[in-house]
């Protein structure tokens, strides 16, 4: 069998490195793409300096935009040369951090004649994160093709914490074109103006010593739907659950990050949102775990292949602004990435590099 790159972790908090993994040829109803571009994830740091969920050496990534260049059996609506984004996570060969991945054809979208590799791939992992978090943890129906009316919940605050996180800018387009109106936002005062353009009635300093009540004040008094894009226990969450009360439904990214990994100290994490904090009775708070999201089959058949390329290509909702790391080789711009997202610098932005020519 042929090999081809593939970026890994080799140990906590280590540098990563590169080695030849085989090749797998598709089979029933998967394609073999050539990863050209991918976007690095929070995860990716979670994984490599926290060891989260990871078996070194491990291949990284899951988000993937390139071209098709050999079909397996069975493959309906893909065809060798087309041009593809999307998220694949489940095993190493549908990993993006490598040059080749072996992806089912439903995981696949194909990237829209308005937008470029690059901005596309700054969707898939947290466009997929929005609608199961949206219509799974907060029980808000996200339908397709939207329906005509108006949606139960139309006009209840929905808070979305980390607005100008890549999860908290789709949640905002989403939600705004399937009639959510009463949509509210935490994010620094850079981002003020861009989250209001997607949907967001009005955006709160984060760091305000008084946000809580100020949220609370513009909601009416309660906030039914909380969406948190950061999973920080003390950032996040614990002035989430001064806002939350009895009947709110919270839902939380994972994990929730206890210690941030730096260049100095490994990160620690938790697991369980129920008992980071102390929640007000009645709180419903769950963590969000985006890789189940296949067992909505309307998600599973569409939001790949159909709804998010339809919604990238119309307009529904933007692409994330990206900045390209650079690098003459494979594991230079990998190691690139992972070093910005351990110095914390990426605010409102996408880290997207090149994976082969």
């Amino acid at each position: 069998m042929s090999t081809h790159a593939a970026v890994v972790t080799v140990a906590p908090r280590a540098k990563v490195d590169v080695i030849q993994v085989l090749t797998v040829k598709p089979v029933d109803g998967e394609v073999l793409v050539k990863v050209q571009w991918t976007a690095s994830t929070p995860l990716d740091l979670h994984q490599n300096d926290g060891g989260l969920l990871v078996k070194h050496p491990q291949v990284m990534g899951d988000g993937i935009a390139g071209t098709v260049v050999e079909l397996g059996p069975k493959v309906k609506n893909l065809k060798v040369g087309d041009q593809v984004f999307g998220f694949g996570w489940r095993e190493q060969k549908e990993k993006a951090h490598q040059e080749l991945a072996t992806v089912p054809e439903y995981l696949l979208g194909k990237i829209p004649p308005n937008s470029t590799p690059q901005e596309a791939i700054t969707l898939p992992n947290n466009f997929v994160t929005v609608f199961h978090a949206v219509s799974t943890d907060l029980e808000l129906p996200l339908t397709w093709p939207r329906p005509s009316s108006t949606p139960p919940h139309a006009d209840d605050p929905i808070l979305i914490w980390g607005g100008s996180s890549s999860v908290g800018q789709y949640a905002l387009q989403i939600l705004r074109y399937y009639g959510y109106t009463n949509l509210l936002a935490t994010a620094s005062k850079a981002h003020r103006e861009t989250l209001r353009s997607f949907g967001a009635r009005e955006v709160f300093d984060y760091r305000d010593p008084e946000i809580s009540s100020k949220l609370l004040a513009a909601a009416g008094g309660e906030i039914p739907f909380v969406l948190d894009c950061i999973g920080s226990k003390y950032g996040s969450i614990a002035p989430i659950s001064k806002i939350a009360k009895k009947g709110a439904k919270v839902a939380i990214m994972l994990p929730v990050i206890v210690t941030d990994a730096s260049e100095t100290s490994a990160p620690e994490y938790e697991m369980d949102v129920t008992k980071s904090v102390d929640w007000a009775e009645g709180v419903l708070a769950c963590g969000v775990r985006t890789h189940f999201y296949l067992d909505n089959e309307l998600f599973k058949k569409q939001l790949q292949s159909e709804i998010m390329p339809t919604m990238l290509a119309e307009g529904i909702v933007k692409p994330n602004k990206y900045r390209i790391i650079e690098g003459k080789t494979l594991r230079e711009r990998a190691q690139g990435a992972m070093d910005a997202l351990r110095r914390k610098e990426v605010s409102g932005e996408r880290l997207v590099w090149r994976v082969s020519e």
